[in-house]
């Protein structure tokens, strides 16, 4: 069982975007400086409201949405907040999202100044004609600029978001996109597979995307080229240099309690699951009182839990471990999914060393058919 006096992680919520990418489906849009003003104040709120100060915080992720389109003093009152109304650790990763062409040196400064560590900079393609495809509002160039800035800022734990699979693009394209920006010597690098979501603009076009064995080779590949830049992939979608993987998303992926703040914020606190509203006037209105904005509400039973265990942590490289099943649900793995991991394990799609069960990488690319077993019927 989880330690109700354990570490948690916060995520901030920052739904405002200077144009919403054709492909993007999160919660967001373009807000003028008095929407923003606004809901800062009503964010502000709800902090105040759900305050922990006995609970120790490891990490905080500011996301979006683009977080780097508020003004800076609208990003200090944030941490200014977060700090007296929570016990954030003296060592805490804090991270937040940026999209190039939204930062400057007097942002990244005050950045610093209110105590961010790592930065997590979308640059999706190094090539001009991808990036328009993609509805990006930025130029390699000024993704070029604000890493340089960032680095001159002093920070040291930079993360570069890329995407591959996306239209018209080769698997020479992306082989080549994956090594320029590797050469960059960031610190971690998240690199996916374009998704075309129901309800984007995307989704109403017809795009000539890489067929299924072009993505499964550049998924493939990703992994070796990265490695000879010193990049170790710890989870499907996410590769680091030696001690830099990403501890909030890790906390997300081992169950760990999390608190979401803001607009649509979704949290696991204890054996509750549940998310803010994504109703803009509601959350304005009663962000004060957080029963009032919190919806979607599930209490996780034993057999979720153990089914969240499982299929969250099989994202992770170095997948599960069968003492700590034990031990936290007091029975054994192969008791509860004997008959899934021999299925899997005959199949060659997953793989016991060391007391441990994860994917291979045959079943890395099948992975969602593999973790829907594990799911409740």
């Amino acid at each position: 069982m989880k330690n109700s006096n354990s570490p948690f992680e916060i995520y901030v919520h920052i739904p405002f975007c200077v144009k919403k990418c054709d492909y993007c489906d999160f919660l967001s849009a373009p807000g003028n400086p008095d929407m923003q003003k606004e809901y800062v104040k009503a964010l502000l709120r709800e902090m105040d409201a759900v305050k922990e100060e006995k609970r120790q915080v490891t990490s905080i992720f500011v996301g979006g949405g683009t977080p780097s389109v508020l003004d800076p003093s609208l990003i200090g009152l944030i941490f200014e907040k977060l700090h007296k109304s929570f016990s954030v650790a003296p060592d805490a990763e804090i991270t937040i999202e940026a999209n190039p062409g939204t930062l400057n040196k007097e942002k990244l400064c005050f950045y610093k100044k209110a105590g961010i560590n790592r930065l997590s900079l979308g640059l999706q393609s190094p090539v001009e004609k991808e990036l328009r495809a993609l509805g990006r509002i930025h130029t390699y160039e000024d993704f070029l600029e604000s890493f340089s800035l960032a680095r001159e800022e002093g920070f040291k734990n930079i993360n570069i978001d890329l995407m591959c699979a996306i239209p018209d693009q080769t698997y020479e394209g992306w082989i080549k996109n994956l090594r320029q920006t590797a050469g960059l010597g960031a610190e971690h690098i998240s690199a996916y597979s374009l998704i075309v979501e129901e309800g984007t603009p995307f989704a109403k076009r017809k795009l000539c995307l890489p067929d299924e064995d072009t993505e499964y080779r550049m998924y493939e590949d990703t992994a070796g080229i990265l490695r000879e830049y010193g990049y170790l992939q710890y989870e499907i979608s996410n590769y680091a240099k030696k001690d830099f993987a990403c501890e909030h998303n890790i906390g997300y992926w081992q169950c760990k309690d999390y608190l979401g703040l803001g607009l649509g914020a979704a949290s696991l606190w204890g054996k509750e699951r549940f998310s803010n509203t994504e109703n803009w006037k509601d959350y304005l209105e009663n962000s004060h009182d957080p029963q009032a904005i919190r919806c979607n509400k599930e209490i996780l039973t034993k057999e979720m839990e153990m089914a969240e265990f499982m299929f969250l942590g099989l994202r992770m490289t170095d997948g599960v471990s069968k003492t700590e099943f034990q031990n936290r649900f007091a029975v054994s793995m192969d008791k509860i999914y004997g008959q899934v991991l021999c299925k899997y394990k005959e199949m060659n799609l997953l793989k016991e060393e060391e007391n441990r069960i994860f994917l291979t990488r045959e079943g890395i690319h099948v992975s969602n058919s593999v973790m829907a077993e594990f799911l409740p019927e």
